[in-house]
């Protein structure tokens, strides 16, 4: 993914995933696409933005935290989170952030 996430005018919410990715990477690519499939077909997803180098860094896009609460508890969302703490993942943080105001270049 190497686009930026084209977002609308503020207030917007941001979640923030940063991870750090165990040795196993058991089907982890295929499921990352599902859900990334899956988290645009709920209303209020915005866009996404990722990068991975040791560190890996997810920013997706969301309305309001409905939107945001929604994506968390999709069955399938909840199956992948169980495989990312049992093998795909040695750690990682999620953080929730009002984005107040944005500008580019």
């Amino acid at each position: 993914m190497t686009q930026i996430a084209q977002t609308p005018k503020p207030p917007y919410y941001a979640v923030i995933f940063t991870s750090v990715a165990s040795k196993i990477d058991d089907n982890y690519a295929e499921t990352a696409n599902r859900m990334l499939e899956l988290a645009q077909q709920i209303d209020g997803y915005l866009g996404i933005e990722s990068a991975r180098q040791e560190l890996g860094i997810t920013v997706s896009y969301w309305r309001d935290l409905e939107s945001i609460k929604v994506w968390k508890n999709q069955q399938q969302h909840l199956v992948a989170q169980q495989l990312g703490k049992q093998k795909w993942y040695q750690a990682y943080s999620v953080r929730i952030a009002k984005v107040e105001r944005d500008y580019e270049f």
